[in-house]
């Protein structure tokens, strides 16, 4: 098949020309640990962007095909098809030793993990690429980063939406106009390792009821047991400890995995026991028991309180802390306005503190920063030995106007520049998102019933730096700012929680998304805090700003976006949250950072980083 998009010479560009495997799959569900694959498609390119190969088939799941509304496979049309073991072998194939590109590539990834997996076969990809991803680098001006808006922005046919084949040539022809697009801009590919830190031995249990008891503290010296109470155990028991959890379960307590100082009580045969359990318990000052009083204590546990879901008129915000260092404000403006409205701004050189206080500057003339070169750039700030930063000539064949820091003091108001190639004259023009400052907050809409289980993604993005590696994380809470179970902590060693409401997405070594399906969290479920921080002893003042954009799905259009700045010794920063209000979730830019690390914040949620 001849692509519309024209080939060009990759090969001549040592950082875009690999061999690509790109691929699309039709499922049964969202969920690779649960639901099949009803039909995949694998069209190979070499280093030189011409296509090498291409093959497709329907896949007989041995279940139910799910949604057929949307994908078209009713089991008559999949009667008949082979097994997925009977064509891995030639998937395996054409995956080998290329690079598996794919839109939205953690989901496709993971799907034909869990198919080679239950067929008892290797998945032969080390590396994956995602075109959503690469295209949020981009930022072409498409009104969103959906296929379809793509494939019309760049000039690609598409015939049948939600045919495996017929995407996966769309993706193609995407795919080559994305990497003109990066290379002109100077853009890394961002490739991930596979497998990638959603690894199948970290797939959640089944569901995990969550317990139905506010936590009511430690327990008091020769008292009683109360529902609610967070109980831990370490060590040998008599009694299989299987049995001691369903027990514990049973009579309304919650038992979690590890010790903080929310834990009411450690249960263990060993006082002197050096386990990470009981040190924790120490260092928290967390009431020990031995198994033998546990079991008569659970034989008269008192009555705790329900969690109760938000009052439908509840009007409280969580309180988040002050910052402890304010970036120093540049000169204002004499009079009110917002003369960068429209305006996207990149900051290049200076210190830190001087990078963060112009990017702040720009939101308050009503412009957005920007963390990357992208297409959606309009201007560029150079401040102190900005003049070395590697992509000035790049900016400088764009033909973006540079400024020097005295130019946000008083920037005179104008239009935009408009971008180079955007779309056609009739084509639906980007809605901006919503630019929020620091302490930002916006209503997450919900325009019919049912709108509230939308999935929204919440993607956290930041200049790739050499020797800076950052994790995203997320906590679950309840009322009283604790998770409700350990698997309420969501990061990269356990990717998801129990009931895949809260899932971790790595779609770059500079970019990392949750998926959150926050009208399906149970009523006890207050809060979301996402965080990030940074592995060993860098500090976000080398990792410069995050930015954290909320959106309705993957490749919806972002409905608000914020750019935060922790001060310099900085090594976590919780980067937003989202919150009930009475019937509603709110989404609110934070932008908090604190000096220790991820292991202290999960403790003061009630959850302990063994390190």
């Amino acid at each position: 098949m001849s692509l519309v998009v024209p080939s060009f010479d990759m090969s001549a560009m040592a950082d875009y020309a690999h061999d690509w495997a790109l691929v699309d799959v039709e499922t049964s569900g969202l969920m690779a640990r649960r639901d099949r694959v009803l039909s995949v498609a694998v069209v190979t390119m070499g280093p030189d962007g011409e296509q090498t190969g291409e093959f497709s088939t329907l896949v007989d799941p041995g279940c139910d095909p799910g949604p057929v509304d949307v994908h078209g496979l009713t089991r008559e049309r999949l009667s008949g098809a082979p097994a997925f073991g009977q064509i891995a072998g030639r998937l395996g194939a054409m995956l080998q030793d290329r690079v598996l590109v794919a839109h939205n590539a953690q989901f496709d990834y993971d799907f034909l993990a869990h198919e080679f997996a239950r067929a008892r076969l290797h998945l032969p990809v080390t590396r994956r690429l995602c075109t959503l991803a690469l295209n949020r680098q981009v930022d072409p001006p498409t009104r969103d980063m959906k296929l379809g808006s793509l494939a019309a922005h760049y000039g690609v046919p598409r015939t049948r939406a939600h045919d495996a084949l017929d995407d996966t040539r769309v993706l193609a022809g995407i795919f080559r106009a994305t990497l003109r697009e990066a290379a002109r801009l100077d853009l890394p590919l961002p490739f991930v390792t596979c497998p990638p830190r959603q690894d199948p031995q970290f797939a959640p249990q089944p569901p995990k009821t969550p317990c139905a008891y506010r936590n009511p503290g430690r327990m008091e010296p020769g008292g009683r047991l109360v529902q609610g109470m967070k109980i831990a155990l370490t060590g040998q028991t008599a009694t299989s400890r299987a049995e001691l959890v369903a027990r514990s379960v049973a009579a309304g307590l919650n038992v979690m995995s590890s010790v903080s100082g929310h834990t009411s009580v450690l249960v263990t045969n060993e006082p002197a026991s050096v386990s990470a359990k009981a040190r924790r318990a120490a260092a928290e000052g967390v009431p020990v028991i031995d198994e033998h009083a546990f079991l008569r204590l659970l034989g008269a546990v008192r009555s705790g309180t329900p969690h109760q879901a938000a009052p439908p008129n509840s009007r409280s915000v969580p309180v988040v802390p002050a910052p402890r260092n304010t970036p120093p404000a540049l000169p204002a403006v004499p009079t009110p306005g917002t003369p960068l409205a429209g305006r996207r701004v990149l900051v290049l050189g200076g210190s830190h503190e001087a990078a963060s206080a112009a990017r702040a500057r720009i939101v308050e003339l009503g412009g957005s920063a920007a963390v990357n070169l992208s297409r959606s750039v309009t201007d560029v700030v150079r401040l102190a030995d900005g003049h070395a930063d590697r992509r000035l000539p790049k900016i400088a064949g764009l033909g973006l106007p540079v400024h020097d820091e005295a130019w946000l003091a008083a920037p005179a108001s104008a239009a935009p520049p408009s971008s180079e190639g955007a779309e056609r004259a009739d084509a639906p023009r980007p809605v901006p998102p919503l630019v929020l400052p620091r302490g930002g907050v916006v209503d997450l809409p919900v325009s019919s019933p049912g709108a509230e289980l939308f999935t929204w993604r919440a993607t956290a993005s930041w200049a790739s730096r050499g020797r800076c590696a950052v994790d995203v994380v997320a906590f679950v809470l309840d009322e009283d700012e604790q998770v409700t179970f350990d698997e309420d902590f969501v990061f990269y060693g356990a990717p998801e929680n129990p009931a895949g409401t809260v899932r971790l997405l790595t779609d770059g070594p500079a970019e990392q998304s949750f998926d959150l399906s926050l009208g399906a969290l149970p009523p006890a479920s207050r809060r979301i805090v996402v965080a990030a921080a940074v592995d060993g002893d860098a500090t976000f003042g080398e990792v410069g700003a995050v930015q954290i954009a909320v959106s309705p799905g993957h490749g919806a259009a972002p409905l608000a976006r914020a750019t935060l700045d922790a001060a310099t010794t900085e090594r976590t920063l919780i980067l937003a949250e989202f919150y009930r209000r009475g019937p509603v979730w709110r989404f609110r830019a934070v932008g908090q950072g604190y000096d220790y690390g991820l292991d202290a914040l999960a403790r003061g949620y009630g959850v302990d980083v063994e390190s």
